[in-house]
């Protein structure tokens, strides 16, 4: 199985593409197929509800509603592992400790189109890279 932290701009890339290969679209394919498995907790839930529903994005709100409903209910919850790494932007920091809490759970990743706002290790990929791992 395979586990990954979805970062929210890999989610709102998906809903503003018009490109359906694009990587953030077939990372979000993975996660509806449950081929992927996403880690979440209560921050980065509220997270996504908070940016999918940012008027100026303009997104569609069904397609937001299942996309929260979908990670909400086959999301594996972990609670953050604490972490020295130093992140830019502290909000941040949620996203990249689940992702480490989930590695104990096997083969778990961190995707991101920002890969800038976090440290750099092994396991925080781009959309590209993680389908690149995925072999789609």
């Amino acid at each position: 199985m395979i586990y990954a932290v979805i970062d929210t701009n890999v989610i709102v890339a998906s809903l503003l593409t018009r490109n359906h290969d694009s990587a953030t679209v077939r990372v979000m394919d993975a996660v509806y197929s449950r081929t992927v498995i996403p880690l979440v907790n209560d921050s980065i839930l509220a997270e996504y509800t908070d940016v999918l529903h940012r008027p100026h994005l303009q997104l569609d709100p069904e397609k937001c509603e299942f996309i929260i409903s979908l990670m909400t209910d086959i999301g594996l919850y972990f609670d953050p592992v604490s972490s020295e790494e130093p992140v830019p932007d502290e909000k941040d920091r949620v996203f990249f400790e689940v992702a480490l809490a989930g590695r104990s759970r096997g083969d778990a990743h961190l995707v991101t189109g920002n890969m800038k706002h976090y440290p750099p290790a092994s396991f925080v990929v781009t959309p590209a890279q993680f389908c690149e791992l995925l072999g789609i």
